[in-house]
């Protein structure tokens, strides 16, 4: 039995977890996958009923779901409320509470979708990458950190960044072994040349590779160089390790190649549980018109499959469906061009749906 935690969240959200939704029904009927789903309020929507982006009782569902499935979060409504109950932070909590500690972010230039991305075609054509980001940890976690009134009537704003050995060594071993599946290559980013944080995570990366992992290519990149080469020669990359800033910055910068954010899926995956979500926010203003794009959503559920519950043939098929579909020239408002056809979300929802079909 897969028992799946559904946080549609706000905004779109809502919109692309049912198409999400639907397709895990489908597969349920089809192949006779024993699923469970159940919804629960996150975000802003729970912050209207409940007054918290999150509370106790969904925490405890997610602890004892496999995995979860969520929408997105936040927006303007919600955006001058205090940090710790803004939308953002019942996520926040929510990941640490799972210890999700491993953000993976892939990257992928579809063939069809290859014009769409604003760099030139020779540059971006046949892109892959997989961006794994630590989650859990860094500057978005670390202590102290607030705003403090000084006595000469300034103000200092503080945040720390911090890394133990241990939850370095733990997204490490995350990203080798998984370059050893796809094109054996990490390449790890930080700031060793002026962070002495970033000096323990180079130092224990490449650690991490000479007693396990020397089969797998290693390089190290400042993350201002990345940041370049990752415009310059994204094909180069395969991998990308980074700490959860500079990884928060990169995985954005790696979407960007793809032509659309409504492109990207992502997986939060750790030993307590696992959380996936299209990378994608709310985008309250296009909420309601039918015109999000779902794929980004369909493929977190695709990797859902792959990486909680092992099923990788069938994450291949919505993969595949996926492609046909673009193929054909559907296309949502974000990855429109002249020439293809516009539909809205649930249109594109149900081109999937029915090329899935066909493979059964």
């Amino acid at each position: 039995m897969a028992k799946i935690l559904v946080l549609p969240g706000d905004g779109i959200g809502t919109e692309v977890t049912e198409v999400s939704v639907k397709i895990l029904e489908l597969l349920a009927e089809e192949k006779g996958i024993e699923i469970e789903t159940e919804n629960a309020l996150f975000g802003g929507s729970s912050i209207d009923e409940h007054g918290v982006p999150v509370t106790k009782d969904v925490i405890e569902k997610a602890k004892n779901s496999d995995a979860v499935l969520l929408g997105a979060v936040g927006g303007t409504k919600w955006e001058n409320l205090k940090h710790e109950i803004k939308p953002e932070s019942g996520l926040l909590e929510l990941r640490k509470q799972l210890d999700t500690y491993a953000n993976l972010r892939p990257a992928v230039v579809y063939p069809a979708l290859v014009d769409a991305s604003t760099l030139k075609k020779e540059i971006v054509e046949n892109v892959d990458i997989m961006v794994v980001r630590e989650l859990t940890g860094g500057i978005y976690f670390g202590t102290p950190r607030g705003i403090d009134n000084l006595d000469d009537g300034e103000q200092k704003g503080v945040n720390t960044l911090h890394y133990k050995t241990s939850e370095i060594e733990r997204v490490a071993k995350m990203a080798f072994e998984i370059a050893g599946k796809r094109n054996k290559k990490v390449t790890s980013i930080d700031k060793s040349n002026v962070l002495e944080s970033m000096v323990l995570w180079r130092d224990t990366v490449t650690r991490v590779w000479k007693e396990n992992y020397q089969d797998i290519e290693l390089e190290h990149l400042y993350v201002d160089n990345a940041a370049m080469q990752l415009i310059r020669r994204p094909r180069s990359f395969d991998v990308m390790l980074a700490g959860n800033m500079f990884g928060d910055i990169i995985s954005d910068e790696a979407a960007q190649l793809t032509g659309s954010l409504g492109m990207l899926p992502s997986a939060s995956i750790g030993d307590k549980g696992a959380i996936y979500e299209p990378v994608h926010g709310s985008a309250p203003d296009i909420a309601g018109k039918d015109i999000a794009n779902p794929i980004a959503s369909v493929l977190s559920t695709a990797m859902m499959l792959k990486y909680s519950f092992n099923l990788d043939g069938i994450s291949l098929e919505i993969e595949n469906s996926i492609k046909t579909v673009l193929d054909k020239g559907f296309r949502t408002a974000d990855i429109y061009e002249e020439g293809k056809t516009k539909v809205g979300c649930r249109e594109m929802g149900e081109l999937i749906i029915n090329e899935l079909k066909k493979n059964n």
